[in-house]
């Protein structure tokens, strides 16, 4: 994962953040990895992140078992055609049974499938291409948004 997070802060108007115990975010997310587009360095306003590395169970969000010793799941925006392409489903499509505890397997987001999200809990040597490929991706996918927002106010 560490290999991961590296690549990801390299990306050109990334920004990362990245909750420490004691910081002025929600406790639960201390620990936790948010990735946007932001060359300004400011969180956008109207745009989720397009990647997130969590390493606890959510509410509502429990079932890759990451309360777990050294377990964490990479998170990344796909969208609905990369989405099919990786998992053989339609994102809004009644979902087939999956065990989202399973490592090194990209899988539909146990909760954010239907926005195009897919999960890959404890990423190694069979998926770490592919997460790199995506999260370049899903980077690039941020900033065209950023730029038509940006074009769309001007």
């Amino acid at each position: 994962m560490e290999h991961l997070l590296r690549t990801v802060r390299a990306f050109d108007g990334v920004l990362e953040l990245a909750p420490a115990e004691g910081s002025a975010f929600p406790e639960i997310a201390w620990g936790d990895h948010f990735f946007y587009y932001a060359p300004d360095g400011r969180v956008p306003r109207r745009e989720q992140p397009y990647a997130t590395c969590v390493t606890k169970d959510y509410p509502g969000d429990t079932r890759s078992g990451l309360d777990a010793a050294d377990r964490s799941r990479l998170n990344i925006r796909v969208g609905r055609a990369e989405f099919t392409a990786l998992t053989g489903e339609d994102p809004r499509a009644e979902p087939l049974p999956r065990d989202h505890t399973a490592t090194d397997t990209v899988l539909p987001h146990p909760v954010y499938r239907a926005q195009g999200w897919v999960a890959i809990t404890n990423p190694g040597e069979r998926t770490t291409a592919t997460a790199v490929r995506l999260l370049r991706a899903a980077h690039e996918a941020a900033a065209e948004r950023a730029h038509r927002r940006d074009g769309e106010r001007r």
